[in-house]
C-alpha cells in the first residue's frame, strides 16, 4: 500500500493559537455561566477553577503527545500508538460522532442569534457551507478567518464587561451566598464550564499542518488555554459582581442581562452579534478538527478509505471535509440538536481520558510534564462524567457501542 499523501506544514504558532481560541471562545462564554450558577450558586468560580485544573492536565497530555506524534488525528493517533488500535478507535469515533452533532448545534445556535425563526435552518445550512468553502481553500485561510472571528468576539466581550461595570445604571450586586448543591454542585458547574472551553484539542488535530510542531503545538495549546481560562474568570467575576448568583442562574443570557442592567442600550446588540460570531468560530474549528480526525481514521481503514484523499492544490482532506459538511447540513435541516447532544460531552471526556492514559505511558525522553498531571486529568475526566445526566451517558455508551460493533464486524469479515 502506498504511503498516504501528507498535509502541508503551513501554520505558525499564532495561527495555531487563533484556531484554538476560536474553538474555545465559543457561544459557551455567553451562556454557560447560567447553568453553572444554577448548579453551584456562589461556588461558580470554584467550579471554574476545578474545570481549569482538569483542562490544564488534559492540555499538557495532548501537548506532550502531539510533540511526539506531529500528525493529523489527535487522540485517535495517540491512543493507537500508545495503547492499541481499539483505544484509538474509541477516542476517534466518539470525537467524530459527538463533534459532528456539535457542528449542527453550533450552526443552529448561530442562526438563532442571527435571524428570526423561519430563516434559521436555511441560514444554518448556509453557514456550514460557507465555512466549509473557507476550509476547502486551505488551512491558512481557515487560520486567517479564525483570527478575524476571535478579534470580533474579544471586542464584543470587552464591550460587555465594560458596560456591565461602567454603565450609568450599573450597581454592584452581592457576589456571595450559599454554594448550591454543595461539592456535587461545584463539580457539576466545573463540568459545564469545562465543556464550554474544552477546544484546545483542535490544535493537536492540526499536528500535520503546523511548522516546527514539537515546539509550536505545546506552546499554542498551553498558551491558548491559559488566555481562555483568564477570560472566563473575568466574565465570571463580572457576572457575579453585577448580577449576583441568583440572577445569573435564572438568566438565559447572563452577559446580555448584565449589559442591560448597566444601562448602555447600544451595547446589547454588540453582545448579541458577538455571540453569533463566537458560534461561527466554534463551528469553524469543529469542522476543521472533525475533518482531520476523519482523515486519520480513513488512513487506517476505520472510516472509508476514500476519505483519506488530500487535495493536490489546497492540501486539505477535501473529501473528509465535504462528507462532514454533508452530514452536518442534513442534521441541521432535519433535527435540532442544541438540547440533545449530551453524548458529545461524554465523547469529549472519553477522548481526553484516552489522551491522559496515552501520555502516562510515554517514556522519559518524550516527557515534558510529570505523570501525576496525567493521573489528575484521568481522574478528573471520570469525575466530570459522573456529573452528566444519566440519559446523556446512556446515549454516549450506545453510540460508542455501535461503532465498536461495526468495527468488530468489519474486521471479522474475510
Amino acid at each position: 500500500m502506498s504511503e498516504p499523501t501528507p498535509l502541508q506544514r503551513r501554520l505558525g504558532t499564532g495561527d495555531a493559537v487563533a484556531i484554538g481560541l476560536g474553538a474555545m471562545i465559543g457561544a459557551g462564554v455567553f451562556s454557560a455561566f447560567a447553568p453553572a450558577a444554577a448548579a453551584a450558586g456562589a461556588g461558580l468560580l470554584v467550579g471554574l477553577a476545578v474545570a481549569a485544573v482538569v483542562a490544564y492536565c488534559n492540555a499538557t497530555s495532548s501537548a506532550q503527545l502531539a510533540a511526539q506524534y506531529p500528525t493529523s488525528g489527535g487522540t485517535y493517533v495517540y491512543g493507537r500508538e500508545r495503547l492499541g488500535p481499539w483505544w484509538g478507535f474509541v477516542a476517534g469515533w466518539g470525537f467524530v460522532i459527538g463533534k459532528t452533532a456539535s457542528c449542527a448545534a453550533m450552526a443552529l445556535t448561530f442562526a438563532a442569534y442571527a435571524v428570526p425563526e423561519p430563516w434559521r435552518r436555511p441560514v444554518a445550512v448556509a453557514a456550514v457551507l460557507a465555512l466549509t468553502a473557507v476550509n476547502y481553500r486551505g488551512i491558512t485561510r481557515t487560520a486567517r478567518l479564525a483570527r478575524i472571528i476571535v478579534a470580533l468576539v474579544l471586542v464584543a466581550l470587552a464591550v460587555a464587561v465594560t458596560a456591565s461595570w461602567a454603565g450609568p445604571g450599573a450597581q454592584p450586586a452581592d457576589p456571595f451566598g450559599p454554594v448550591g448543591g454543595g461539592a456535587y454542585g461545584v463539580l457539576q458547574a466545573a463540568g459545564l464550564l469545562f465543556f464550554a472551553f474544552a477546544g484546545y484539542a483542535r490544535i493537536a488535530t492540526l499536528g500535520e499542518e503546523v511548522r516546527e510542531p514539537r515546539r509550536t503545538i505545546p506552546r499554542a495549546i498551553v498558551g491558548a488555554l491559559g488566555f481562555v481560562v483568564l477570560l472566563y474568570a473575568v466574565v465570571g467575576v463580572t457576572l457575579l459582581a453585577c448580577l449576583g448568583p441568583d440572577r445569573v442562574a435564572s438568566s438565559s443570557a447572563p452577559l446580555l442581562d448584565a449589559v442591560r442592567a448597566g444601562g448602555w442600550a447600544w451595547a446589547a446588540p454588540v453582545v448579541v452579534a458577538g455571540a453569533a460570531v463566537a458560534s461561527l468560530g466554534a463551528l469553524l474549528a469543529l469542522v476543521t478538527g472533525v475533518g482531520r480526525t476523519a482523515l486519520a481514521m480513513a488512513r487506517q481503514g476505520d472510516l472509508p478509505r476514500p476519505l483519506a484523499a488530500v487535495h493536490p492544490r489546497f492540501a486539505v482532506p477535501h473529501r473528509a471535509e465535504l462528507a462532514v459538511a454533508a452530514v452536518v447540513c442534513l442534521l441541521v435541516a432535519t433535527v435540532d440538536l442544541r438540547g440533545v447532544i449530551g453524548f458529545s460531552s461524554f465523547g469529549v471526556l472519553v477522548y481526553y481520558l484516552v489522551a491522559n492514559l496515552s501520555a502516562f505511558t510515554q517514556r522519559d525522553e518524550h516527557r515534558r510534564y510529570p505523570r501525576f498531571l496525567q493521573v489528575i486529568g484521568a481522574v478528573g475526566c471520570v469525575a466530570l462524567t459522573l456529573t452528566l445526566p444519566p440519559g446523556a451517558v446512556g446515549v454516549g455508551v450506545a453510540v460508542l457501542a455501535v461503532g465498536v460493533l461495526a468495527r468488530a464486524t468489519r474486521r471479522a469479515v474475510p
